[in-house]
């Protein structure tokens, strides 16, 4: 089969969703013939378009997936590619700043998936594998598929779903386009702190064309934003025992949050159709990524501080006192900067030769690297240095389920000549000079990933196979991290001082949390202005944190593709097996407590894999799909549970060598799985199915001890006689579990039903997950981060002559959820369940215009402002984070000609 064959010149989505569903089976090839015949074919644009796409896409497929493909170019359905993927069936997000930043899918986290970039394998901007869906602007995105089931082709494959970004093909688009657009932003909480924006945009400009007798081809496009996020931030120590054994507050760490998000993305591919048989791919993706926060907000020492709760005016309900009065608070005022910034480089050549006598072959080679610098600033200010010394004051509180919020205060912590720089509580005092004013901690990553890969293919004539492959993968990848910890003093010598003026910012307000107007400044300014200076931070923990982990995997695979005439339907699918040999290693330090202290150690392990998968359909002339998949199925463990860091020494009661850290031996996730899928389409338009879904977990990864053998390791004398045979606290791979659960998707267009009703429809799915986890036997089930047991999703739109509006509901019932804590290390809360509201109006100017090829759209996102919450579990009235993030807007255009 030639290349050539394969590619479409049509100029629409809906054509190619006509021809990709021609490919399926004879009856639908009779199907589109007879209808082109009768000219019967209706050309669809827009939003109807993308999901009749997604629509063909699902229903050619023999493995189970979810697809999401652009409107047009430059017009995927949401403002990001997060968003668009997790309005899917099965799947949802968790929100970061209030943006869709980590996928969930069927209840498992984004630890459980793996992402991929045109097939290949990515680099992340984060510590560990999970791709962060804001480095990919969405309007470089062609589509989305999910493979929620897969086969033994599929390289890089997740535990529950691989997430594979699609870019422009340009000689599938088969014509020239150019197209740009633009967008507005405003954030309606407004300007949160000084010096931020409530406004932004994000331009973007994509070039397509096709040259020497459409053997070349060419796409390239550029997209830039500068979009700006506000938060208004409640987060709890915890609660202390209180009075008549009721919980109360023990302090509040509450932030004003302004984020300016910079991100300049550049996508080029370009083809080369050698021969009709043989097609060169080259493709590149450069993404520039600046996040700049800025976080202002006073920490509030309560119950678990010297201040004195007054025994007079105590409310209580449910076991927590929610209001009452504080006296002798000491409070800290922060200013903190947080800037991270990542760049991303990916790039590949593809080279596919279908010959004439049935022998296929593909040749890949990728690269992807990211470099990525995270610095948190931290500035403390207060009365008076150390605890004890300063103006105190006096506090009347309410806790409700929206956090703790003061309604009485003494102090003014707008004044700057009573609020200075110092460190108001004393809790610097391991710093030199027992002076610590802030602190400076800039986190180094680099991660790097070559991947290599060649399959051949010999397709057969008759018979149950239509073709058999093998095909051989080699990835190799190397992460790691590097801290660069400073304590941040006054120049000097001096233990306060006041903000100089031409430092002093307009006050930020936090009225929402009762406390009104703070000092504000710039944090950095100060540093770069000679105010602070940095003082290294010469412990061993600091250099306890640097790692490395390096991995080969070599993934050897077969698999046969079916086609074949069951009774009165079609059998298709594939059965395969991969073989992967894993060699993993960790590079670190390890805390001896003896007289080497801190030595460097490189610890890894090798293992392999046996994976097979089944994939098959069952399609019927009616329209009928029945699906079913059975696989073995792996994800690799956490990056940072694989560091080899540790430290140990000998424990006086049980005279053995006992210890903690990571595990650099750690084995993936392994799980069986299987699925059941019943499909019906209404020709390439709609479709309702129902998916049913069991997962054997084998193994989970949890921390516990285990014996461990410290005989290589130098260890204090102690004094006595002690064994070097002791155990060891880190992740390890404990029981598994199960999960199991059911989905029910579709999409309506209601024209399919009442003719009246044409441009209505709708689109979306429920999914009801149930987990069973329990990693040691000796202790309760735990839950899966990310997992909720319900999750729902749906769109109603309507779209016709031009003019498009559409509805968009995304709910998802409690989960753990991931927030960041002390030094932006990772804390698991339990979220509560949450319903976000989005809304899009548009309309495309049509061919009788002279406008054609414009597009004008506004969109409205959180149009509830529904919260991120976390509490206690059970427990309403105990709330550790409430974050607002308001609602945001956009209105722009694109223009294609």
């Amino acid at each position: 089969m030639a290349i050539r064959s394969k590619l479409s010149a049509t100029v629409s989505l809906s054509a190619c969703a006509v021809a990709l569903t021609g490919l399926a089976t004879p009856a639908w090839a009779q199907n589109a013939e007879e209808a082109a015949d009768e000219g019967d074919v209706i050309i669809v644009s827009g939003y109807r378009a993308s999901l009749e796409s997604a629509i063909a896409e699902k229903r050619e497929k023999d493995q189970i997936i979810e697809s999401v493909s652009s409107e047009d170019i430059g017009k995927l359905p949401d403002a990001s590619i997060g968003e668009s993927i997790a309005r899917l069936p099965g799947l949802t997000s968790q929100r970061i700043s209030g943006r869709a930043g980590y996928i969930s899918v069927r209840g498992f986290g984004p630890d459980f998936s793996s992402t991929l970039l045109n097939g290949r394998q990515q680099t992340s901007t984060n510590d560990n594998r999970g791709i962060e869906f804001d480095q990919y602007p969405s309007e470089i995105v062609s589509s989305v598929d999910v493979y929620k089931s897969p086969s033994a082709d599929l390289i890089g494959q997740g535990l529950v779903g691989t997430i594979d970004i699609r870019t422009i093909r340009p000689l599938e688009k088969g014509e020239q386009v150019i197209a740009f657009g633009a967008r507005g932003v405003y954030a309606d909480l407004g300007k949160l702190n000084s010096g931020s924006d409530d406004l932004g945009y994000r331009v973007f400009g994509t070039y397509v064309d096709q040259f020497l007798g459409d053997t070349v081809g060419l796409a390239l496009s550029v997209a830039y934003s500068e979009e700006p996020y506000q938060t208004e931030e409640f987060e709890a120590w915890g609660y202390a025992d209180g009075p008549d054994g009721d919980k109360i507050v023990g302090g509040v760490k509450p932030f004003v949050t302004s984020s300016n998000l910079k991100r300049l993305g550049i996508n080029g591919t370009v083809q080369y159709e050698a021969s009709p048989s043989t097609m060169l791919t080259l493709d590149g993706f450069y993404s520039d990524f600046d996040d700049t926060n800025i976080k202002r907000g006073i920490e509030i020492p309560l119950a678990w501080s010297g201040a004195a709760l007054s025994p007079t005016g105590l409310e209580s309900t449910d076991g927590v006192i929610t209001g009452g009065t504080f006296s002798g608070v000491e409070a800290v005022v922060n200013n903190h900067n947080y800037v991270r910034k990542a760049k991303l480089y990916s790039g590949g050549l593809n080279v596919e030769h279908e010959g004439e006598d049935g022998w296929n072959v593909n040749a890949d080679i990728s690269f992807s690297r990211t470099d990525r610098n995270e610095l948190i600033l931290e500035s403390n200010a207060g009365t008076a240095p150390g605890g004890g010394t300063g103006a105190t004051d006096t506090l009347t509180f309410r806790s409700t389920p929206s956090g703790t919020f003061f309604t009485d205060q003494v102090l003014d912590y707008s004044d700057p000549t009573l609020i200075q720089l110092t460190d108001p509580l004393g809790w610097g005092g391991g710093a030199p000079g027992g002076r610590q004013h802030g602190y400076y901690n800039d986190r180094i990553v680099e991660d790097e990933l070559w991947q290599f890969q060649a399959d051949i293919e010999k397709e057969l004539d008759g018979g149950f196979l239509s073709s058999v492959q093998a095909g051989f993968d080699y990835v190799t990848r190397s992460k790691s991290l590097v801290p660069d910890e400073y304590f941040l003093q006054l120049s000097g010598d001096r233990l306060q001082a006041q903000v100089p003026s031409q430092y002093l910012l307009s006050p930020t307000n936090l009225d929402y949390l009762g406390l009104g107007p703070m000092v504000s400044y710039n944090p950095l300014d100060l540093l770069e202005g000679g105010e602070y200076v940095i003082v290294p931070n010469t412990a061993e923990d600091v250099l306890f944190k640097t790692f490395s982990i390096d991995e080969d995997i070599m993934t050897f695979f077969v698999q046969g593709n079916i086609e074949s005439d069951f009774g009165n339907a079609l059998l298709t699918g594939n059965f395969g097996v991969q073989a992967i040999h894993t060699d993993q290693s960790s590079t670190g330090f390890v805390n001896t407590g003896a007289a080497q202290g801190i030595i460097e150690r490189t610890i890894g392990d090798n293992y392999w894999d046996i994976l097979p998968s089944l994939n098959l359909s069952l399609r019927f002339d009616s329209d009928f799909v029945i699906r079913f998949a059975a696989a073995r199925e792996i994800q690799r463990p956490r990056l940072d549970d694989m560091r080899v860091n540790f430290s140990y020494g000998v424990d006086p009661v049980e005279r053995i060598v006992t210890g903690s850290g990571g595990n650099p031996s750690l084995r993936p996730y392994r799980a069986t799985a299987f699925d059941l899928n019943f499909e019906k389409y209404f020709g390439n338009k709609g479709y309702l199915a129902a998916q049913l879904f069991y997962k054997k977990l084998h193994n989970y990864i949890y921390t516990a001890e285990f014996p461990f053998d410290y005989s290589s390791y130098p260890v204090v004398d102690p004094g006595y006689a002690f064994s070097y045979q002791g155990r060891i606290s880190a992740p390890i791979n404990g029981d598994g579990g199960e999960i199991y659960g059911i989905e029910a998707a579709g999409t309506l267009p209601f024209e399919t039903f009442v003719s009246a009703l044409e441009g209505f429809g709708v689109t979306g799915g429920v999914s009801y997950t149930k987990s069973k986890i329990q990693p040691d036997p000796n202790t309760p089930a735990s839950d899966i981060p990310g997992y909720s047991r319900w999750v729902a999703n749906g769109t109603a739109y309507f779209e016709k002559g031009g003019f498009s509006v559409r509805g968009s509901m995304r709910y998802r019932s409690t989960f753990l959820g991931d927030f960041s804590g002390f030094g932006a290390n990772r804390v698991r809360r339990r979220a509560k369940a949450e319903t976000i509201i989005d809304a899009q109006i548009g309309y495309d100017f049509q061919s009788d215009s002279a406008l054609e090829g414009l597009s004008l759209f506004i969109q409205g996102f959180n149009l509830t402002n529904e919260p991120f919450v976390a509490i206690n579990p059970g427990e309403p009235l105990q709330v550790m984070n409430y974050q607002n993030y308001g609602r945001r807007f956009m209105g722009g255009f694109t223009y294609k000609f």
